[in-house]
């Protein structure tokens, strides 16, 4: 039979759902999502528009220090990665081999699952690749609470 006969579920939809079984929800939506406004634009993960320059990514407190958070920012997803009670470093979350987002940090490792480059969740520097160089740095500040876009 032809593929363009068959029907049901995508590939993807049958691996998201899988690893949706598997993993925390909230790190699957941005790897799983397909670009589809669905919310309200807060600039986190699958809540539609991005947020516009000086709007809130995400809240302070929602990302644990030496954790972080893959969200929407202004120009794509992004790589939050909170450094100090203060502090939050900010990475192009695109892999700078494929261009597949990558996930949160794992005891300081920043992973993409899709060819198995490796990042240092604080500098974004490449530690292993077939990404040819690290992660591309974005400015955020944070104030009263929030990380926001620069």
């Amino acid at each position: 039979m032809p593929a363009s006969e068959l029907s049901g579920p995508s590939r993807r939809t049958v691996l998201c759902g899988l690893a949706a079984a598997l993993l925390a929800p909230g790190a699957l939506i941005s790897a799983c999502s397909t670009g589809a406004p669905t919310g309200t634009g807060t600039g986190q993960p699958g809540t539609g528009a991005p947020p516009a320059p000086g709007g809130a990514l995400a809240k302070l407190a929602d990302i644990p220090v030496g954790k972080g958070a893959v969200v929407t920012g202004p120009n794509g997803p992004l790589l939050l990665v909170r450094a100090s009670e203060t502090e939050v470093k900010a990475f192009n979350a695109a892999c700078p081999h494929a261009g597949t987002p990558v996930d949160a940090p794992v005891n300081g490792v920043v992973t993409c699952s899709n060819h198995g480059s490796q990042f240092d969740a604080k500098t974004g520097a490449k530690r292993k690749g077939p990404a040819e160089t690290g992660l591309t740095p974005v400015t955020v500040k944070v104030a009263d609470g929030q990380v926001l876009a620069a």
